[in-house]
């Protein structure tokens, strides 16, 4: 990690310490509620504008309580999980380290990651406690909506934002990326001379 951070520069190193205090409030906020949820039991008659209410509920399984009677398979699962977790912290500092809004759903994604996977691991299940049943995803918790949300906007970005991105959607972006392009072809003809010479 510390050869990592030493080839961050500056401003790098700056947008990274705020994503990690961002991934550090979600992570907060994830605990503190469940923790809250867990405490009171809560139960709300209604759902709120029609699509929320709080009930309170574990979920020994995945999404939808899949897998909740396969222990080998959750097991399987949370070893995958925190490989997946270690993956998103390198991508952070290597792959996404000059793309600031990459790098900061990385961040909300690790945090609700890690949110759902202290709960699998302390308590053997994750604490569920807000009940979008309306819209058809049933009770979650704020973990999983860094996630989802997280990845989204991840998916968003890598496809359309910065001249890094696959479909650039400004005409700058596109120059930006042209003029990336060149420099790529400059360089591998260079080190193609290199060799010969």
């Amino acid at each position: 990690m510390n050869k990592l951070k030493c080839r961050l520069t500056n401003k790098e190193a700056r947008f990274a310490t705020i994503a990690g205090l961002v991934f550090l409030l979600l992570l907060f906020v994830d605990q503190i509620t469940k923790a809250w949820a867990e405490a009171e039991q809560v139960r709300d008659p209604e759902y709120f504008l029609g699509i929320i209410k709080l009930t309170y509920t574990t979920n020994p399984g995945m999404a939808f309580s899949w897998f909740s009677q396969n222990y080998a398979a959750m097991v399987f699962i949370t070893i995958l999980t925190i490989f997946m977790i270690i993956g998103i912290a390198v991508v952070f500092f290597t792959l996404f380290k000059k793309n600031p809004p990459a790098q900061m759903c990385l961040a909300i994604i690790e945090a609700g990651a890690i949110g759902n996977l202290i709960d699998r691991l302390y308590f053997g299940h994750v604490r569920d406690f807000l009940d979008i049943s309306p819209l058809h995803f049933g009770i979650c918790n704020p973990a999983d909506f860094y996630i989802t949300l997280g990845a989204a906007a991840l998916v968003f970005i890598i496809l359309f934002i910065g001249p890094s991105a696959l479909f650039p959607m400004t005409k700058k972006w596109r120059e930006e990326a042209k003029a990336l392009e060149a420099e790529r072809e400059e360089k591998k003809k260079e080190k193609k001379n290199r060799r010969h010479d």
